[in-house]
């Protein structure tokens, strides 16, 4: 098996845009007046997207990395407190650790001392490698319906 490729195809998968957008692109001139709308009919608003987002895919790098890391409750820790954020630098360091976050996880997979097949020692059969597609797939789930939301809101643009 080709070890190279298989990093450089997962971290395309983490961070690129081949299928989709990409969350910069999603997040990127949200005007702050909308980032806690409430839709009827949509369960979450971008605020909580975001956050919920950027929770799980802190819990799922540290638990990769970190054999201390301790998850928190489930799911009432993984959703923020409010529908909307408390002030725009909420939002901005929200996005900032999301990306931070996506970047070390993307580090993570590329360096080839991280063994992507050997149990995580810590874990229950976890691999790297299955964290890794578990958090692309949660982001784009979660990404998909952040964009929705975003063009329900008039606030999208196909460009």
């Amino acid at each position: 098996m080709n070890d190279k490729a298989l990093r450089e195809h997962l971290g395309k998968l983490l961070t690129g845009s081949e299928a989709h957008i990409d969350w910069k692109s999603a997040v990127d001139d949200m005007p702050p007046k909308l980032r806690g709308a409430k839709l009827l009919g949509s369960p979450h608003t971008l605020w909580e997207l975001l956050e919920h987002a950027r929770i799980a895919q802190w819990d799922i790098l540290e638990f990769s990395r970190n054999p201390k890391h301790v998850s928190p409750d489930s799911p009432s820790g993984y959703w923020p407190g409010s529908a909307a954020p408390p002030n725009d630098a909420a939002w901005d360091k929200s996005v900032k650790a999301f990306e931070a976050d996506l970047d070390a996880m993307a580090k993570l997979v590329a360096n080839p001392e991280t063994d992507l097949f050997a149990p995580i020692l810590h874990g229950s059969g976890q691999t790297v490698l299955r964290e890794a597609l578990v958090l692309a797939d949660h982001n784009a789930y979660h990404l998909g319906q952040f964009v929705l939301v975003r063009r329900m809101l008039g606030s999208w643009s196909e460009g």
